[in-house]
């Protein structure tokens, strides 16, 4: 008796990963740390200076955390509702933060009791930052109005009111001293310049602004609302240079790396998208568990922490480079032990043992092989095989249609079964590699279950979907060959014309040649 024979199943090439400079570079991250905040985080902002501690704002506390530590080194916990947005200055000394009772409070960060505490919005303030002179601070807040402060005379230096609703996000230029910028949910972006008493230049994002980023030479601006991404170019009176949609949900979060040459931005949809600034396009991008808030990338790009909605702070922290060429030396004889006569060829006079290979087979062949046809087309039919690997499913149906079971092992089945056979072939016959044979196996479940027809609702609505499927597909390829007979007639016009004029080349050669016989 001959072995048995296990089922072929036909390979596709699949398209693997890309692999390039920007996968290797972003994958060397290690496994994230998972920290535990108060509420959701709304703002994290890295230290400018060495040992680039980061600050974190959720609930009603601001953690300072260290680049390695999982616990916060330092705690500012003085408000008494919600604290928004704490930044560092340039120089990593001071920290502010704007509150839900409407106050901006500047704190010392060896310090714990605020340094400053300037009144005058009337709302809560979300926005704060520092000037690049260190010695000026704006804010925005959700009562419409952004206002400029001195910090060695506590005092306000003027109050705008231009924006018509909650004003969420803001930036200041590192190159002019008197500019900064502010997104509001009003759908505008304005450029104020601390020397005049109105804004400079509006920008329409079309969307309500989450989060604004300007890039270190002062002119791209950098918008994000809605699922879009905006780049503008501000020298040119905010020219739209770029809109980048590559969320699904509300973009909240915008970061450049150290070199801004990479801009990252996080979404509502769980993703951390990597653009090239040169290109932008999707360099790279990470998953999460749940909606993303905020996002930080260290100053050196060691490590990257991600704020989310439920109060979790994702830290990833780059992996060291191995430079260490004592261990590599030490690897190197045990590798070349283990792959010592691998490449021995053997010669004429060696007696060569070969070690039997035991064959494992899969449950539908170990069925197939005890001539089990309907138990064998069960094992095929199981979701995760469905799903994953369909390719497997349609080529047991294959192999039964060969045998000539298929149709005894499709009839017997109850209303279950039928319909995740019949979902099965209407989501996959569609597909060139399978249609053959589920074609044939689609054409032995209707002869087979046509007299139940009407008798089942879940089975006449696959048996409709099906339809619905086959009909679509029909659709398309009449399309295409409609579309073929145009391209057909298109060429053959080309090359009518193509004919004609070497046709007309050649008769006016010849009559060239005519007259010039005639002159002699």
């Amino acid at each position: 008796m001959a072995a048995y024979k296990p089922v072929v199943v036909q390979a596709c090439p699949k398209l693997g990963e890309r692999i390039t400079q920007d996968t290797l570079y972003w994958r060397g991250y290690k496994t994230p740390v998972q920290i535990k905040e108060f509420g959701a985080v709304n703002k994290i902002d890295f230290s400018p200076a060495p040992p680039y501690n980061y600050a974190v704002t959720a609930s009603s506390r601001i953690h300072i955390y260290g680049r390695y530590s999982q616990e916060p080194i330092k705690t500012f916990s003085r408000f008494r509702e919600a604290a928004y947005c704490a930044t560092y200055r340039d120089d990593g000394r001071l920290l502010a933060a704007g509150s839900e009772e409407g106050s901006v409070c500047l704190f010392d960060v060896g310090g714990k009791a605020p340094l400053r505490q300037f009144e005058g919005h009337t709302k809560p303030v979300h926005v704060v930052g520092f000037l690049s002179d260190k010695y000026r601070i704006f804010s925005g807040g959700d009562d419409y109005s952004s206002a400029l402060w001195d910090i060695p005379s506590a005092s306000e230096i003027i109050s705008y009111s231009e924006h018509t609703d909650y004003v969420r996000c803001g930036c200041a230029s590192k190159v002019n001293a008197d500019v900064f910028i502010t997104g509001s949910y009003d759908h505008t972006v304005k450029l104020f310049d601390a020397r005049t008493k109105s804004s400079v230049l509006t920008i329409e994002h079309g969307h309500p602004v989450e989060s604004v980023l300007l890039f270190p030479s002062g002119g791209l601006l950098v918008s994000a609302g809605g699922r879009y991404v905006k780049v503008w170019d501000v020298l040119k009176g905010g020219q739209l240079l770029v809109s980048l949609k590559n969320h699904h949900k509300t973009v909240t979060c915008l970061c450049l790396n150290s070199s801004g040459q990479r801009l990252l931005s996080g979404s509502l949809d769980r993703h951390v998208k990597i653009y090239s600034t040169t290109s932008y396009k999707v360099v790279h991008s990470f998953n999460y568990a749940t909606s993303i808030l905020s996002l930080a990338l260290s100053p050196e790009d060691e490590t990257i922490v991600v704020g989310m909605t439920n109060g979790v702070l994702n830290v990833k922290h780059r992996k060291p480079e191995e430079k260490n060429e004592n261990s590599q030396k030490k690897r190197q004889p045990a590798y070349r032990t283990y792959m010592k006569g691998r490449t021995y060829m053997p010669k004429q006079e060696d007696f060569c043992v070969s070690k039997p290979v035991k064959r494992v087979l899969r449950k539908y062949d170990k069925l197939l092989r005890s001539f089990e046809s309907s138990k064998a087309l069960d094992a095929v039919l199981e979701p995760p095989i469905m799903l994953h690997t369909p390719e497997v499913t349609v080529a047991v149906m294959q192999e039964l249609h060969r045998r000539g079971t298929l149709r005894s092992a499709l009839a017997g089945r109850d209303e279950k079964q039928v319909n995740l056979l019949l979902t099965f072939v209407a989501r996959r016959v569609i597909e060139p590699r399978f249609t053959p044979v589920l074609v044939t196996v689609a054409d032995m479940i209707t002869d087979i279950y046509h007299p139940v027809v009407g008798q089942s609702a879940v089975v006449d609505k696959q048996f409709l979907k099906l339809k619905e499927a086959v009909g679509k597909e029909i659709d398309y390829q009449e399309e295409l060959l409609e579309v073929l007979g145009m391209m057909d007639a298109l060429f053959a016009t080309f090359t009518k014309k193509r004919d004609t004029s070497l046709e007309e080349n050649k008769s006016n050669g010849v009559t060239e040649i005519i007259e010039t016989n005639r002159s002699y």
